[in-house]
């Protein structure tokens, strides 16, 4: 075993090239996510010769980095956004899956002569999207926000399904009329178990004031972890419960609310990084090119007949143009989750299942090169993007104990019609005030007279009873200028990013 100081120093290192990678990966329009893997693959057994074969250290790390990909794709996913796709996003992380599981196993049946568990296997594995793929390269394109919303609630959603069909299809018990009853229940305790953690540690934090800013996102994210146990010890799905304790926590009245956000942000680029690392050390290159036939004709049975056809069957009730509809199929990205699924049916003992794991890292590779390199162009010749998409008002709250008042800052961002507005016309409601202006560094006193400009921070001071109220009223000035009416009804929201 190597001492302590040298695994931290590798650690260290692998996560500063790994940042480093962000920038790099962005500069050339390569996804990142395969440059991490090349970090693991240089790092393993063919080239610096580091050993690594864990299967299920391996599958247990990567559940883990899942976790917190999905902790941090539901704290920063604005519920105002994603909630006109939810329908749309509901959809396609139940109904386009079994129609993908059920297209590609019957496929590569034909194609590969496998039995029809194994295909049926293989196809359970390569149904689900990456979150970590979606939330790091669609919030970047200026993609119209009904299409994000709807892939950002699939990949949110979509592994708990898939995960549970996994272990079912990779057992050797037979499937029984039961076991679609059990899948209902994991997945609707799962989403009572994560509302239910998530509104009551955002109810928790909103009301204790914690000594130090920097609890608040360590308290979030253990709040989300502790879904998942709590869902994983009531045999529900565990991974649902902390997608939706996430969203929901996300979403409430959490005090230093872009602080939490911008922590989670961090720690599900870690969980990233660190998990394709491992993937990429893990892979054996010797092996990949047995793999690499049936990885393509699964790809291709994948890419051009299995998502697109469950996108239609999953939006048909939803009359999308033909154009998003596309897009969809399109922006379906794969990354470390299907390599993870194949790690759970190769450590459950399925058959063939090396075989799997191999030509699903082969297929990640591929279709990321394929698809990520590719989706900004397909967005705007399909003409579901524009060049910018516009941003909306950040307010962060801090929450004043001793005072009973709570403390807003808001920053008006470009293209916010904040812009021109003067305190005035901003109409808080009784118990808020603008108390402090910065403006290209300097601070300053407002007065009612002091009209907003671009880049403005502002601070709000307000009794805790109107600070809702207070914060809603920013928000829809923002979205609707000063004639926006002052009790505004919450389809408001539905425009807010």
């Amino acid at each position: 075993m190597p001492s302590l100081a040298t695994t931290l120093g590798i650690a260290s290192a692998v996560v500063l090239v790994g940042v480093l990678a962000v920038r790099a990966s962005t500069r050339i329009g390569l996804p990142s996510l395969l440059l991490y893997l090349g970090i693991g693959v240089l790092l393993g057994e063919a080239v610096l010769g580091i050993p690594f074969s864990d299967a299920r250290l391996t599958e247990s790390l990567g559940l883990a980095a899942l976790v917190l990909i999905l902790v941090e794709g539901g704290l920063t996913t604005r519920w105002a956004a994603v909630r006109p796709a939810l329908g749309i996003g509901l959809a396609l992380s139940t109904v386009a899956v079994a129609v993908s599981i059920g297209v590609v196993g019957v496929a590569l049946h034909l194609l590969l002569d496998l039995d029809w568990r194994t295909a049926f296997l293989w196809g359970a594995v390569l149904s689900s999207t990456d979150a970590a793929a979606v939330f790091s390269v669609l919030r970047g394109i200026g993609v119209r926000r009904r299409l994000v919303g709807a892939l950002e609630l699939e990949s949110g959603l979509n592994d708990a399904p898939v995960v549970i069909a996994v272990v079912v299809l990779a057992s050797d018990t037979a499937v029984t009329w039961l076991q679609p009853v059990l899948v209902v229940y994991e997945l609707a305790a799962g989403a009572l178990v994560g509302a239910a953690l998530g509104w009551a540690s955002g109810w928790a934090l909103h009301r204790i004031a914690l000594p130090s800013t920097g609890l608040y996102p360590l308290a979030a994210i253990a709040a989300c972890v502790l879904a998942y146990a709590a869902g994983q010890s009531l045999h529900a799905s565990g991974l649902l419960a902390t997608y939706v304790a996430a969203l929901v926590l996300g979403n409430s009245a959490l005090p230093h609310r872009d602080g939490v956000r911008s922590f989670a942000e961090g720690t599900g680029w870690l969980a990233q990084i660190g998990l394709f690392v491992l993937l990429g050390l893990y892979s054996s290159p010797a092996r990949l090119v047995d793999a690499l036939v049936p990885a393509l004709v699964a790809g291709a049975v994948l890419l051009l007949v299995a998502r697109p056809l469950s996108v239609w069957v999953a939006t048909v009730g939803f009359r999308l143009p033909w154009r998003e509809q596309a897009f969809l199929s399109w922006a379906g990205l794969r990354g470390a989750v299907p390599i993870v699924l194949a790690l759970i049916a190769f450590t459950a003992g399925a058959p063939g299942a090396l075989t799997l794991v191999d030509a699903v890292f082969v297929l990640v590779v591929v279709l990321t090169l394929l698809q990520g390199t590719t989706l900004p162009w397909v967005a705007r010749r399909l003409a579901v993007a524009s060049a910018s998409e516009p941003r909306h008002v950040a307010v962060d709250a801090a929450p004043l104990d001793a005072l009973g008042a709570d403390l807003l800052q808001v920053t008006v961002p470009v293209g916010s019609r904040l812009r021109g507005v003067y305190l005035r016309e901003l109409r808080l409601p009784p118990g808020a005030t603008v108390s402090l202006v910065v403006r290209g560094g300097e601070a300053f006193t407002p007065t009612l007279e002091t009209r907003l400009r671009e880049g403005d921070q502002f601070l709000v001071v307000t009794t805790q009873a109107v600070r809702e109220a207070a914060e809603e009223r920013i928000r829809a000035v923002d979205l609707r200028g000063r004639l926006a009416r002052w009790n505004a009804d919450r389809a408001r929201r539905d425009d807010a990013g």
